[in-house]
């Protein structure tokens, strides 16, 4: 079996006398999209805070191709390629598209000692740069300030700078999120692209079912902080046991 790109291992936080992960153990593997699910309050963003860094477990750990990352900070573990978008807002407002770009690229390169020459003259920086601002399909407002797009482009404009940083795995808070039916099919077709890799893993927290049906290849279902089912999409939502804590919308799981 292929060797897990990341993993959680019993992983656990509490906050007073509240559990709000408990023991939740799962392997994560290249060429695969994860849907992690459950109804309000079932610990999923806390389960991601836990393996982007963003908060310490109480109890467990977090693996990345077997090495315990599991107290390295957000910005480590992103340099080792566990990147995260949608929760934590990495544009810089006043610079434009293509330079916040060109800025997450020139951090990938690890070349931070050049960071105030002029990017004119980057010119290999500037051309990877270019490279996603069209995957994401933003060349016509290359120029705008970040500030000034749309909310449906800055999300483009996060992936766009996440796919920079070149990571192995990505993981996505609820992506459409707020989101113009106009707008959120282009962010979909994003991550639809980049599971296209099977050198990548990706996670991503969902509710919207419609979504989960379009990317899913694996979902996982959290409940009072505990893993409850695990598995196949049409295997998991037809299950008893996630109708029965979705409290009667069993249809929308149908």
């Amino acid at each position: 079996m292929q060797t897990p790109s990341l993993s959680t291992w019993n992983l656990t936080i509490r906050f007073g006398g509240h559990t709000a992960v408990n023991a939740v153990s799962c392997d994560f593997r290249p060429g695969e999209l994860t849907v992690i699910v459950g109804p309000n309050g079932a610990g999923k963003t806390t389960y991601f805070n836990m393996i982007s860094g963003q908060l310490a477990p109480s109890a467990g750990q977090v693996l990345k191709g077997g090495e315990d990352i599991t107290r390295l900070s957000p910005s480590a573990r992103a340099k080792k390629g566990v990147g995260r978008a949608f929760q934590l807002t990495n544009l810089f407002p006043r610079l434009s598209v293509i330079e916040n770009i060109r800025l997450a690229v020139q951090a990938q390169s690890g070349d931070g000692r050049r960071f105030f020459q002029r990017v004119e003259s980057l010119s290999s920086l500037t051309d990877k740069a270019q490279h996603y601002l069209r995957a994401t399909n933003l060349e016509p407002k290359a120029e705008m300030m970040a500030a000034l797009l749309p909310h449906g482009d800055q999300r483009k404009l996060e992936v766009a700078l996440l796919m920079a940083m070149e990571p192995d795995i990505y993981m996505f808070d609820e992506p459409t999120a707020g989101m113009s039916l106009d707008h959120a099919p282009d962010v979909l077709n994003l991550i639809a692209e980049i599971k296209k890799d099977t050198t990548k893993t990706v996670l991503l927290v969902e509710h919207k079912m419609d979504v989960v049906r379009r990317l899913a290849d694996r979902i996982i279902v959290l409940h009072n902080g505990e893993l409850i089912a695990d598995g196949d999409p049409g295997e998991v939502m037809s299950s008893q046991i996630v109708k029965d804590v979705y409290l009667g919308n069993a249809g929308e799981l149908a």
